[in-house]
């Protein structure tokens, strides 16, 4: 197939992990696609994953700033092509307890999840709207579920990605474009690694899901436009329990898997 054929898809928080896995997808699908993160790895990746006819275009830009969604909407442009997909992948998180964050890592966890996913979402979005055509997903998180002990900011901004997603894809109704909000919980990737959280039991944990069966889960729930999916069956579980738990006993199950040093303590 010719590249200018294929259709387009943008991958945000692209150079590992679960946004990987969904570039390495989009490829397989038949897409050429716009990847993204704030790291000069994606370079690589863009090398990597280059086969079968696939054109990758690694966009190294910091989405936590107005800028950074600039330069990425302007190398979406660049393509003179639609978006046929938008995978919002980018997140960043924040371990230990609130009062001893620096606050402008605590700000850029904001301004990442919650501030550069918005802004690409509108951009592309208005885009597939007038077209009446798109299909967008949105990483959201089960942590959006429950109150984040020690991990407050991060939790916070996935509980509006979470409630977000929804909202737009009811929006959407019957325009032609879906919005699909994927929930994994604790998944094998370098996030806990980034965020501080090594010495935690959640970051200690060694059961984690696969990233490329949590992508799988979301790409598939995206094709079928559905408008949430919790990926994996014990966090399907832990959702229930959200639902249902007071949000008390939730901040101290929380408090046990994300408190400094509670690796240690369960040894």
């Amino acid at each position: 197939m010719n590249s200018s054929m294929r259709p387009l898809a943008v991958v945000t928080g692209a150079s590992s992990g679960i946004g990987l896995e969904l570039v390495r997808l989009c490829v397989n699908d038949g897409h050429d696609v716009v990847i993204a993160a704030d790291e000069p790895a994606i370079h690589e990746v863009a090398k990597l994953l280059a086969t079968g006819g696939a054109e990758i275009i690694p966009v190294e830009c910091d989405l936590s700033t107005a800028q950074g969604v600039e330069q990425l909407q302007m190398a979406i442009v660049g393509t003179g092509r639609e978006v046929d997909l938008l995978l919002a992948n980018a997140g960043r998180g924040l371990g230990h307890g609130f009062l001893d964050q620096d606050i402008a890592e605590a700000l850029k966890v904001v301004h990442t999840n919650i501030d550069g996913t918005i802004r690409l979402v509108q951009s592309v979005g208005r885009a597939m709207r007038a077209r009446k055509h798109g299909r967008i997903l949105i990483t959201g998180s089960i942590a959006g579920l429950m109150p984040g002990t020690f991990q407050a900011v991060y939790n916070g901004t996935k509980a509006f990605l979470d409630s977000f997603s929804v909202a737009l894809s009811n929006e959407l109704h019957d325009t032609g474009v879906t919005v699909t909000c994927l929930m994994p919980g604790a998944t094998a990737t370098n996030f806990f690694a980034r965020a501080g959280m090594l010495d935690t039991k959640l970051g200690a944990d060694e059961d984690k899901d696969d990233p490329a069966e949590v992508a799988r889960t979301g790409y598939d729930a995206m094709k079928r436009g559905e408008f949430k999916v919790v990926a994996g069956f014990a966090n399907k579980l832990r959702a229930a329990v959200a639902h249902v738990a007071p949000d008390s006993t939730l901040a101290k199950m929380h408090r046990g898997m994300a408190e400094p040093g509670s690796a240690q303590k369960n040894n």
